[in-house]
């Protein structure tokens, strides 16, 4: 029996939930991932999965299991990227997760410059402003905006995500401008999602300081925010990235600039470092390299 690939049948089979998934995802038969699964469960002495005629669950030998199968086929992967010595060209592909903003911003051009530098590299781009399971979505590097890490994945800090509160003329011509930081519980806020959703925070000469906020559009997704207020619905806390040329060309007009918008970490999230890649290190060393070079990403800016 061929343990690696027994062992890759079966996390296949739990993620799919049933064993058909699995043979389409393998591009194998039912009865050969029933094979594997049987041969894997008397080669561990136990039975891994509670099949039933509407659902597979895992037993208690097959939880500690799959942690152990998951731990083994990432090594797997690693032993394979052996080859990839340090003066060598990295290969293989990525997957990569960010909010669509972020990718508009920096990742699809960062990603197309790496590809043209590297040939024998591919990514797979999953663009999703929620947070993902990296595991369950078999990504192997999430590029996010937030300050709120999860304690049982490894971060790597690239940057600093600058935020300004911003609306168009024409809607500042109806409704006026705010002058002090408590006029904006008083104006359409246009509110995400996944922050700031009732609450902006804000930094002072005075120190910290927050409003409630509130209005008629929120949404999961910065970038219809964007376009909502440069039509002039409303008014916006933006990413600097998204809004710069905005701001440049005056379609958006910065408000209460003596106040900083809460700052928010810009980081690379993956599994486990033990595991990692000569290709996901490089695509790391890369992206940390070429935003260094921008002042947009940097703390001070």
């Amino acid at each position: 029996m061929d343990r690696l690939t027994a062992l890759r049948v079966f996390v296949c089979v739990v993620e799919q939930g049933s064993l058909s998934g699995a043979g389409e995802r393998l591009e194998m038969s039912r009865a050969m991932v029933s094979r594997y699964l049987a041969e894997l469960e008397q080669w561990m002495g136990a039975r891994l999965l509670h099949r039933t005629t509407r659902r597979l669950s895992l037993t208690g030998p097959g939880e500690e299991a799959l942690n152990r199968a998951r731990a083994m086929l990432a090594l797997g992967e690693e032993m394979e990227q052996l080859a990839v010595r340090s003066d060598e060209a990295p290969k293989g592909q990525l997957r990569i997760t960010s909010s669509y903003s972020i990718s508009d911003a920096l990742l699809v051009r960062a990603a197309n410059d790496y590809l043209a530098r590297y040939p024998g590299t591919a990514i797979d781009i999953l663009l999703l402003d929620r947070t993902v399971n990296l595991v369950e979505e078999r990504i192997d590097l999430a590029v996010r905006i937030t300050n709120d890490l999860d304690p049982n994945l490894v971060a790597r800090r690239l940057g600093t995500c600058h935020s300004v509160v911003c609306a168009s003329p024409a809607y500042l011509a109806r409704h006026g401008t705010p002058q002090r930081l408590q006029d904006l519980a008083l104006h359409n806020c246009l509110t995400y999602t996944y922050f700031g959703k009732s609450l902006w925070e804000f930094e002072g000469e005075d120190g910290p300081a927050s409003v409630p906020v509130s209005g008629n559009l929120s949404a999961n997704i910065s970038n219809l925010l964007l376009q909502a207020t440069l039509e002039g619905a409303g008014i916006s806390l933006q990413p600097h990235y998204s809004v710069q040329a905005a701001l440049a060309s005056g379609a958006l007009v910065p408000l209460l600039t003596q106040w900083q918008p809460k700052r928010l970490g810009v980081y690379g999230i993956y599994g486990t470092r033990k595991q990692m890649s000569p290709l996901l290190r490089s695509f790391l060393d890369f992206l940390i390299d070429r935003m260094a070079q921008d002042p947009l990403w940097q703390a001070g800016s």
